[in-house]
């Protein structure tokens, strides 16, 4: 079974067992989280619930991994003709999860 879950503004394709990085959420490494915004379930031989806008009663359980930072991007930024650079670095906060079950 599979599902789609909104979290951070972005849909992610999960199945039990599965890992992902999503934007930072508060938690504690182990704690537990449910999401509840599932946008469409699926599966083997199963028929495919898709919500309007969510499935009604789906919930999606995972664990936190890991509460960490991305790898470091530079921003650089001139202007041209008037001598103006700077550099900027930027390390995006994450929150790693990982699947634990899906029911709906």
């Amino acid at each position: 079974m599979y599902a789609v879950l909104r979290t951070g503004g972005k849909q992610h394709r999960v199945t039990k067992g599965d890992r992902l990085k999503v934007e930072s959420l508060e938690g504690d490494v182990g704690a537990e989280l449910k999401f509840d915004d599932v946008l469409m379930l699926g599966g083997e031989g199963t028929d495919v619930k898709v919500g309007q806008p969510r499935v009604e009663g789906a919930v999606v359980t995972a664990k936190i991994i890991d509460q960490g930072l991305g790898d470091k991007i530079r921003v650089f930024k001139r202007t041209r003709r008037k001598g103006f650079h700077k550099t900027i670095g930027h390390r995006q906060q994450y929150t790693e999860l990982e699947i634990i079950g899906i029911e709906g």
